[in-house]
């Protein structure tokens, strides 16, 4: 009997482990038990993380990234589905990025949000700061791995693109493209087909500055494989894109009770010992060990120039006051001469 019930207790665990468990953001499934079924999300490299820049070390040595095929994803239209705890756009293998370590091809995007009337929704943060949205665009080793799933259980298997987002003035027409098809998908498990856009558009207008860490996926299982990148500028909606965001989508299947799909994203997670590199300097930010070498180096040799312009000056005066001594003295010999 004993045998029987710890065979049941680990065919929940390999269900749970394979998402057959029931997870959410709040309550008795929420954030805070997420440990007890996915052991990973307990983990000391989680995802998202509060970004203090006094604490980023700067990395002159980042490259900046480039989005490859992001303008141009081909004619087949894009899959975009609700599945419950995000509504989720499929994109082609076609989509890639230039100045990481490994080849990393796009597989899908999704959003966080809050609730409507609150300003904050996104899952990272800046100096205890978050914005109303945040959009995460996934992206595989294509190098080492054949797809996303096999990629997720390995280290720096993917690699994330964090786009923080605030309101602006101006609707924003990469972000309307995604959000008019909402209706369509209200309800969990619903799915509806968008024609292929310009997703370079989702992105912010700097991709040259941002922060890069190692971390996790933000949902369970919370496998601690992706290399992070989140952008210091951040992209724009209008309200009324994001009050659309807010309240359209169902967590919910449409046969039973509804829920609406609001709040779901994860608390900052401790940084414990991991180190957040910046492409910029934020201000407050530590130089990198080579930085601090070069700094270091240039404020020896300016002061040393300082100390041998400094010297020739002082012997130039010093030769200067000597000739003027010598011509007083020259001077008044001769008028000792003349007066005899």
């Amino acid at each position: 009997m004993l045998l029987f019930l710890n065979l049941l207790l680990e065919l929940a665990r390999i269900l749970a482990a394979d998402g057959g468990s029931h997870w959410t953001y709040e309550g008795a499934h929420g954030q805070d038990h997420w440990p007890a079924t996915y052991p990973e999300c307990g983990s000391n490299a989680q995802s998202p993380i509060d970004i203090q820049t006094e604490r980023v070390t700067f990395d002159s040595e980042l490259p900046v990234l480039k989005p490859h095929g992001y303008d141009q994803p081909g004619p087949e239209p894009l899959s975009l589905h609700n599945n419950g705890h995000t509504v989720q756009l499929s994109l082609p293998p076609t989509l890639n990025l230039e100045g990481l370590p490994r080849n990393y091809v796009a597989s899908q995007l999704h959003l966080h949000w809050g609730r409507k009337g609150q300003p904050w929704g996104s899952e990272h943060q800046v100096n205890s700061e978050a914005t109303a949205a945040e959009l995460h665009i996934v992206h595989y080793d294509a190098d080492s791995f054949n797809n996303l799933n096999e990629a997720a259980q390995k280290p720096q298997g993917l690699a994330v693109l964090g786009i923080l987002i605030e309101v602006g003035e101006n609707q924003s027409p990469a972000y309307e493209h995604i959000l008019s098809h909402l209706e369509k998908i209200r309800y969990k498990g619903q799915t509806t087909l968008v024609s292929a856009f310009d997703v370079g558009g989702l992105l912010p207008p700097e991709l040259g500055e941002y922060y890069r860490y190692n971390g996790s996926l933000t949902t369970p299982p919370c496998y601690q494989s992706v290399l992070w990148t989140v952008f210091h500028r951040k992209a724009q909606i209008s309200m009324e894109q994001l009050e659309k965001l807010q309240e359209t989508l169902f967590s919910t299947e449409e046969s039973g009770p509804s829920k609406l799909l609001v709040q779901n994203y994860r608390a900052p997670q401790p940084l414990n010992h991991r180190l957040v590199l910046a492409s910029f300097i934020p201000e407050g930010a530590f130089y990198s060990t080579g930085e601090m070498v070069g700094l270091g180096l240039a404020i020896l040799f300016g002061c040393l120039c300082l100390l041998l312009a400094g010297y020739f000056i002082a012997r130039k005066i010093r030769r200067k006051r000597l000739g003027e001594q010598k011509s007083v003295v020259f001077t008044s010999s001769r008028c000792a001469t003349s007066e005899e």
